[in-house]
């Protein structure tokens, strides 16, 4: 199974929350592999995006009740989805926060039905 472009992974992170970098980047890659640890390797939506090039767009929403809405959208499209909440220890003074949502891998046209609207990180 190749390929082809037409499969992809996004990672949509808060901009409200001014993290650091390195946060930002843990907190896409927590919702990406969980995105995939959801459903395995051998799910149709998964393989093709394995066999070639992970691709992955990084997205921004500006609050927690956005990433929540975008979740329930997602979910209800019946796309792979992976929402991230941090425990707090390290950046949020103890609260635990929701920083990421990881959608798919699918297809472009699945993604892009619930995610076109959002501008890049």
């Amino acid at each position: 199974m190749q390929n082809d472009g037409t499969h992809k992974q996004v990672l949509v992170l808060r901009k409200d929350l001014k993290m650091p970098k390195g946060k930002l980047v843990a907190q896409g890659a927590h919702a990406s592999l969980g995105a995939v640890l959801s459903v395995g390797r051998e799910d149709p939506r998964v393989a093709p995006w394995l066999a070639s090039r992970f691709t992955k767009i990084c997205l921004a929403v500006n609050s927690e009740a956005e990433l929540l809405a975008l979740h329930e959208t997602a979910k209800a499209q019946g796309l792979i989805t992976c929402l991230v909440q941090d425990s707090g220890f390290t950046v949020f003074n103890g609260v635990p926060t929701y920083t990421a949502l990881g959608i798919g891998p699918d297809t472009l046209d699945n993604i892009n039905r619930v995610t076109a609207a959002l501008s890049l990180l």
